[in-house]
């Protein structure tokens, strides 16, 4: 089995491991985008607010605070690619981290993490990220798609088996890879689509998020007129 480090440089962690449930219905659009250095803050409240035993599944061991910084730290947005799911007030609530091989040996492989907010569990979440990380590798040339996770991670292993990818177990750790078919004209202008959607979707919640913030500060300025005007008539 493939070494876990392949994916990494010295001083990166390698892509880390899924922490999720599924169970949304697949017609769902789920908007998924790339996200990049700007969105690093968010990432790194994502990863803080996991709890400890979904840290645990997600990295290979119980993580704290400070190592999950580094980590994001470490992020290569160059190199990797990172995907996201925001809700109404653009709290990240589900992340995938998709690391290609830096050996020269290895360039058509990729490793895939992901991990998912206790209140977001049960909608697929997931699935959906794996599935648009795959299209992604497709569309760069990737060939074979890893997941190494802790063996008690079922629903990881569960996404895997389900895409089609063969697990092999190994004791405590269990590998799952993914033979991916060559990129088409279908594939790159689903993601392109999907890129679209995701991207629109965001400005749309930015701008939503910043009319009912707006809103909140103008009642609040009325309540405080109104308490001082109640304060001079006593």
């Amino acid at each position: 089995m493939a070494s876990k480090a392949f994916f990494r440089s010295p001083a990166q962690d390698s892509a880390p491991r899924l922490a999720v449930a599924q169970g949304a219905p697949s017609s769902v659009v789920v908007p998924i985008r790339s996200i990049g250095p700007s969105h690093t803050e968010r990432i790194t409240a994502h990863l803080l607010a996991l709890e400890p035993r979904d840290r645990y599944l997600r990295f290979g061991y119980s993580a704290n605070d400070e190592q999950i910084r580094r980590y994001v730290a470490g992020l290569n947005f160059e190199r990797d690619e990172i995907f996201g799911i925001y809700n109404r007030k653009l709290e990240l609530i589900a992340m995938a981290h998709l690391a290609f091989s830096i050996d020269p040996e290895l360039q058509s492989c990729a490793e895939f993490g992901v991990s998912v907010l206790a209140h977001a569990r049960g909608r697929g979440y997931g699935a959906r990220l794996f599935d648009r990380a795959a299209m992604h590798s497709r569309n760069e040339g990737v060939q074979m798609m890893f997941i190494h996770a802790l063996s008690e991670n079922t629903a990881m292993l569960n996404i895997a088996r389900k895409a089609g990818a063969t697990v092999e177990r190994d004791g405590p750790e269990t590998e799952a890879y993914l033979k991916l078919e060559p990129a088409d004209l279908d594939s790159r202008m689903s993601e392109m689509l999907d890129e679209q959607i995701a991207q629109t979707d965001y400005r749309l919640k930015v701008q939503a998020k910043k009319f009912w913030d707006f809103l909140a500060l103008l009642q609040e300025v009325r309540r405080g007129v109104r308490d001082s005007r109640d304060r001079m008539r006593m």
